[in-house]
C-alpha cells in the first residue's frame, strides 16, 4: 500500500482501499493491542508504520471502533451494509467455494475412498457402518477399511406419498435417493460408494427373501391368526412400536386391534441366546438393558383355576395363569383376563355380555404401551363368572381389564392385591378383598394401604385338604414348594417366560419385498417358491390405495397373484402380504462386504475377514427394534453356517440429536398480559407466545424479556422437524460457510453421544478457525483479494517449543477420538493454531503433522493444504501421526522469586535450570526487575525447582525501596 494512501486514511481516520480497510489517527495509538486482539478472534489484521490495516477478503464479524482503547465490538449488520456498498469484496475467510467443489471431484474421479474388492487379509480390517438412512474414522490408515453406504428404502412414507400424488413409489424413491446422495458427497463424507446398495433392487432383496425361505424351513416363520393394530386410514398393520397413544406414528390416524392371519418370525426360540450373548458386546449399558427388559426373562409357574358354574360347581373349562410370584397364591382374590383372552367369550354370563364387549371396543383403541402404562388409572369390567382358587378353594371373580395383556403370558393373571402395586389398585377400586400372605422378614408391621412387594415369611397360606401348607416358610421355599405340589396335583408346572413376542412380518402394504410364498387354490396349503425363482420381483400397479378390508394392494395385481405350483401343476395364489420395512435393514451390513455376488448373499471368506462390523454407529431409538431383529437373523445365519460369529456388531455407538435452535417463549393470560412463567402453572388458562431472540436477555440461571425482567420465559430446543419449521437446511449453511465448517461444527457442538443444540451464530466461530489455519500456512490474501499458491512454511528444523506443542495436540486429539470426545479434539487444534501464530517461522514438519490431524474434521481443506504442501496422493492414503512421548513431559517449573525474603513474583523456568539462569530471568521479567535494578546484591539462595531468594545490600535497598 502506498504511503500517500496511509497518510490519508491517517487524516481521514478510516479509508477503504481495495479489499482492506486501513485505520489510522487515534485509532491506532494502541496498534499492537488492537492486533493482538484482533488475531485472537480470528480476524487478519497487520500493524504498518502505526497504523492498523484490516483485510476485508473475511467475512467481518467485527470493526474497530474509536476510541483511546481501540476496543473490539460485533457489528454483523453494519459490515454487511458496507459490503454490499462495495462490489467485488471477498466475503470468505477462505476459498472453500473452489477447495470443496474441486477435492469432491478429485476423490470420486480417483475412487479414493473405495475398499478393493481383493485385499491383503494380512493386514488388520475395521469394519465402519453408519446405520442405514432412509432416503427422504480417524486413525485407522495401516488398515484395510471398510466404510460404505447404501439406502433403507421400502416402507411407508414413500408408499403413502404414492397415494396421495399418484407418483409411483419407486419414482419418488429413486428422486430422493439421489438427492440425499448429492448431500452425502457434498459434505465430504469419506464413503465407498462403489458398494452402495438399495433394498429395493431385485438383486438385493432376492436375497431377503432367501433368508425367509430359510426361516420358513427351520419352523422359525409360520401363520397364526393373531390381534394385531389395524390402522383404517393407512389400511395396513402396524408393529407396537408404531402406535403412539393409541394412533399411528405416522399421520396420527386411530388404530383398533383386529385378528387377523398374519406372518410370523419365532424371535422367542432365540430369547435367551439375545439375551446371554449381550454380555459380550461393546454397547452402551442402557441399549443393553433396553434388549435385556424388552426380552423380559422371567421364571415362574403356570397354574390352572378353574372355572365355575351359576351354581358354583367346577366345569371343565380352565383358566392358565402366569405368575413369578407362586408363594403368593394363596392371597390371588380374583382373576383378571385381557379384554382379546380367546375364552372370554365362552366365559362371560349372559348379563354381563353387552358391559363386557362394550369395553373390549374401547380396550381395542388402545396400544399395548399405552395400557400397560403403571401410572394410568385402573379399568375393567365384571365377568359375572368366578373360578376356584386350586389351594384355598375359595371362589373368586374373573374380571376383565386392559392392563392385562393378551400377548404377555397367557393373557391372564391371578391377582394378589396386598402384594402388587397394581392390583392393589384394582382392588381398592372395585371392593375386592385384599388378603396378606407375606410378612417382611424383619418383622415390620404391613400397611394397609400400600401393597408390600417384596419377598419375606408366609403367612395366612394353609390347605391341608389340598395337602399344602407353606406357612413360616421363606418366599423362595414356598415359591418352590408351591410348584412341586402343583406338578404332583396337575394343577399347573414350572415355567420360564418372556415378555418378547414373535415378530409380526405382515404388512398390508405394496411398497415392500413379497413374501416369496404360494397358497394351493384347492385346500390353501402354503409352498415357499424355489430358490432358483428368486428374486419374485414386485408387478407394477398404478393404484396403490389400501382395499380398507385389510386385503393388501397386492391383491389387484390379479395377472401376478395367480399362478401354477411348478411341482403339481395345479393352480395357485400369491401371498399378497409384502415384508415390513424393517426386513432389508436386518442383513444389509453383510451384503456390504460383497455387494455384487450373484451367487451367494455373500463370500464365505470376505464374510470371515470383515466380520463382525468393529464400530456401528447410529440412534438410540433402534435399541430394541433393528439392533434385536440384525441380532436375531444374524444368528439364525450363524447357525445354518453363512456367518462366522454370533454376533453382527461389536461395538455400538449412539449419536445424539441435533436439536433445533432455542425458542423462547412467553405466557399471556386471557387479557393479553404477560405472565411469568415461574407463575404460569397457577392459571387456568393462558396463551404461548414465541418471543423473538433480540426481545430476550439471561438473567442469572433464566431468560426474560429485556424490557421487563419480571417476565420469566421458557426457553426450549425441540427435535428438528419440518412440523416445526425448525429444520437447518445442510445445503444453505454449505452454501454460506463450507462443507468443512458445517461438519468441523456439529462435532464442536458437545460430546458424540450428547444431544445438542444448533446455534447457526456459532457455525461461525469454527468458520474463523479454518480461516485462521487457511492464513497460518498458506498467508494472508494478495491485495486484490486472491490468495498465493503454495505455502509460507519453510524447511528449517522445528524448535523444541514446537514440538511439544504439536505433540500434546497429537496426543489429545487422538485420545478424545478414540472416546468421541470431537469438541473436546477441535479445541486442541485451536490451542495450537494460537500458538503458531506466535511463532516467526512455521517448520514445514510441525504444518504437515498438524494438518493431517485436521483432515478427518475437515478433510476439503486438508487435501488443498496437503497438496499445497508438496505431497501428489491424497491426504487420505497416510498415516495418522502418534505422540512422541519424549515432548508430552512437562520440561519447565514455575518457580517463585523472593527479594529478601518476601515473594515479589514468578518466573517460568527450564527443569534443571541454574541459579544463573533463573537469576537472569528473573531481571528480565517485568514486575521483578522494579525490585532489582541498580540494587546492590548482598547474596542470592537458590534452591533448584524450589525458589530463588535475592538478598539486597540493606543500605541500596532503603535508598531506593519500592513498596
Amino acid at each position: 500500500m502506498h504511503n500517500k494512501k496511509l497518510k490519508e486514511a491517517s487524516c481521514f481516520g478510516k479509508l477503504a482501499v481495495g479489499n482492506v480497510w486501513v485505520y489510522g489517527g487515534e485509532e491506532a495509538k494502541n496498534s499492537k493491542g488492537v492486533v493482538k486482539i484482533c488475531h485472537f478472534l480470528g480476524l487478519q489484521v497487520d500493524s504498518h508504520e502505526g497504523h492498523i490495516i484490516l483485510y476485508k477478503s473475511w467475512p467481518l464479524d467485527y470493526k474497530i471502533v474509536p476510541s483511546q482503547k481501540s476496543r473490539i465490538r460485533s457489528s454483523v449488520s453494519e459490515v454487511q451494509e458496507e459490503q454490499n456498498q462495495k462490489p467485488g469484496v471477498v466475503k470468505r475467510a477462505y476459498p472453500f467455494d473452489e477447495i470443496e467443489p474441486k477435492w469432491q471431484r478429485y476423490w470420486e474421479e480417483n475412487r479414493i475412498f473405495r475398499t478393493p474388492d481383493d485385499v491383503d487379509t494380512s493386514k488388520p480390517k475395521y469394519y465402519v457402518l453408519d446405520m442405514f438412512p432412509y432416503p427422504s474414522g480417524a486413525g485407522l490408515h495401516g488398515y484395510n477399511v471398510l466404510h460404505p453406504m447404501g439406502w433403507d428404502a421400502f416402507g411407508l412414507p414413500a408408499e403413502q406419498y404414492a397415494i396421495e400424488t399418484g407418483t409411483h413409489p419407486k419414482l419418488t424413491t429413486l428422486r430422493n435417493i439421489n438427492r440425499f446422495r448429492s448431500q452425502l458427497k457434498s459434505l465430504g463424507f469419506s464413503y465407498d460408494w462403489d458398494r452402495e446398495i438399495s433394498t429395493i433392487e431385485p438383486d438385493y432383496y432376492k436375497w431377503t427373501q432367501w433368508i425367509f425361505l430359510q426361516l420358513l424351513k427351520r419352523g422359525l416363520a409360520y401363520q397364526a391368526e393373531v390381534p394385531v393394530n389395524w390402522c383404517p386410514a393407512l389400511g395396513t398393520v402396524l408393529a407396537n412400536e408404531e402406535v403412539v397413544d393409541g394412533v399411528s406414528e405416522r399421520g396420527g390416524h386411530p388404530v383398533i386391534r383386529k385378528p387377523m392371519r398374519q406372518w410370523m418370525l419365532k424371535i422367542t426360540a432365540y430369547a435367551d441366546r439375545l439375551l446371554e450373548d449381550l454380555d459380550e458386546l461393546d454397547w452402551p449399558e442402557s441399549i443393553k438393558e433396553m434388549q435385556r427388559n424388552w426380552i423380559g426373562r422371567s421364571e415362574g409357574a403356570e397354574v390352572e383355576f378353574s372355572v365355575l358354574d351359576s351354581d358354583g360347581r367346577e366345569t371343565n373349562m380352565k383358566i392358565t395363569v402366569y405368575t413369578t410370584r407362586p408363594d403368593t397364591i394363596f392371597g390371588a382374590t380374583y382373576l383378571v383376563v385381557a379384554p382379546e383372552y380367546t375364552l372370554l367369550s365362552s366365559i362371560v354370563s349372559a348379563e354381563q355380555r353387552e358391559c363386557v364387549e362394550e369395553y373390549q371396543d374401547i380396550a381395542s383403541r388402545k396400544s399395548d404401551l399405552e395400557r400397560a402404562e403403571l401410572q394410568k388409572e385402573k379399568t375393567g369390567v365384571f365377568s359375572g363368572c368366578y373360578a376356584k382358587n386350586p389351594t384355598s378353594g375359595e371362589p373368586i371373580p374373573i374380571w376383565v381389564a386392559d392392563y392385562v395383556l393378551g400377548s404377555y403370558g397367557t393373557g391372564a393373571i391371578m391377582a394378589v392385591p396386598a402384594h402388587d402395586a397394581r392390583d392393589h389398585e384394582f382392588a381398592s377400586k372395585f371392593n375386592i378383598p385384599i388378603k396378606w400372605v407375606v410378612t417382611p422378614n424383619n418383622g415390620s408391621c404391613i400397611e394397609s394401604e400400600n401393597a408390600y412387594s417384596g419377598e419375606g415369611i408366609i403367612i395366612n397360606s394353609s390347605n391341608m385338604e389340598v395337602g399344602l401348607d407353606i406357612n413360616g416358610l421363606s418366599s423362595k421355599e414356598a415359591a418352590y414348594k408351591v410348584i412341586e405340589w402343583a406338578e404332583k396335583t396337575g394343577k399347573g408346572k414350572k415355567k420360564v417366560n418372556y415378555k418378547l413376542r414373535d415378530w409380526l412380518f405382515a404388512r398390508q402394504r405394496y411398497w415392500g419385498e413379497p413374501i416369496p410364498v404360494i397358497f394351493l387354490e384347492d385346500r390353501g396349503e402354503s409352498i415357499p417358491v424355489l430358490e432358483t425363482e428368486l428374486p419374485l420381483t414386485l408387478p407394477e400397479l398404478d393404484d396403490f390405495t389400501p382395499s380398507g378390508t385389510g386385503e393388501p394392494p397386492l391383491s389387484k395385481a390379479v395377472s401376478w397373484v395367480k399362478t401354477i405350483d411348478p411341482s403339481s401343476g395345479k393352480p395357485a395364489m400369491r401371498e399378497t402380504n409384502t415384508m415390513p420395512q424393517w426386513a432389508g435393514s436386518c442383513w444389509y451390513y453383510l451384503r456390504f462386504m460383497d455387494p455384487k455376488n450373484s451367487n451367494a448373499l455373500v463370500d464365505k471368506a470376505k464374510e470371515k475377514y470383515w466380520s463382525p462390523v468393529d464400530v456401528y454407529v447410529g440412534g438410540a431409538e433402534h435399541a430394541v427394534l433393528h439392533l434385536l431383529y440384525s441380532r436375531f437373523w444374524h444368528k439364525v445365519l450363524y447357525d445354518i453356517g453363512v456367518v462366522s460369529t454370533k454376533e453382527p456388531f461389536k461395538c455400538v455407538i449412539n449419536q445424539g440429536i441435533i436439536l433445533g435452535e432455542v425458542q423462547f417463549m412467553a405466557y399471556k393470560d386471557t387479557d393479553g398480559n404477560y405472565v411469568s412463567a415461574d407463575s404460569a402453572d397457577e392459571l387456568g388458562e393462558y396463551l404461548q407466545e414465541i418471543i423473538p431472540e433480540e426481545r430476550v436477555v439471561k438473567s442469572g440461571e433464566f431468560y426474560v424479556l429485556k424490557d421487563n425482567p419480571n417476565i420469566r420465559l421458557i426457553a426450549r430446543a425441540h427435535k428438528m422437524s419440518k412440523s416445526r419449521g425448525n429444520v437447518v437446511n445442510p445445503d444453505d449453511v454449505v452454501s454460506e460457510y463450507g462443507a468443512d465448517s458445517l461438519r468441523l461444527y456439529e462435532m464442536f457442538m458437545g460430546p458424540f453421544r450428547d444431544s445438542k443444540t444448533w446455534n447457526t451464530s456459532g457455525i461461525e466461530g469454527v468458520h474463523r478457525f479454518l480461516g485462521r489455519t487457511w492464513r497460518l500456512i498458506v498467508g494472508s490474501p494478495l491485495h486484490h483479494g486472491a490468495f498465493r499458491d503454495g505455502t509460507l512454511v519453510t524447511d528449517e528444523e522445528p524448535t523444541t517449543e514446537q514440538l511439544r506443542a504439536l505433540h500434546k495436540c497429537i496426543a489429545k486429539v487422538t485420545e478424545e477420538i478414540e472416546g468421541t470426545r470431537f469438541n473436546t479434539g477441535i479445541s486442541a487444534m485451536m490451542e495450537f493454531v494460537n500458538a503458531a501464530y506466535k511463532w516467526d517461522k512455521h517448520p514445514k514438519a510441525i504444518i504437515e503433522a498438524f494438518v493431517l490431524l485436521l483432515s478427518p474434521y475437515a478433510p476439503h481443506i486438508a487435501e488443498e493444504l496437503w497438496s499445497r504442501l508438496g505431497h501428489p496422493d491424497s491426504i487420505a492414503y497416510e498415516a495418522f501421526p502418534k505422540a512422541d512421548p519424549m515432548y508430552l513431559k512437562e520440561s519447565t517449573i514455575v518457580l517463585p522469586v523472593q527479594i529478601n525474603g518476601k515473594t515479589r513474583g514468578t518466573i517460568e523456568v527450564e527443569k534443571g535450570c541454574s541459579e544463573e539462569d533463573a537469576f537472569t530471568l528473573a531481571s528480565k521479567d517485568e514486575k521483578l526487575s522494579k525490585y532489582l535494578d541498580g540494587k546492590s546484591i548482598k547474596k542470592r539462595i537458590f534452591v533448584p525447582g524450589k525458589i530463588l531468594n535475592v538478598i539486597l545490600d540493606r543500605q541500596t535497598a532503603k535508598a531506593g525501596s519500592v513498596q
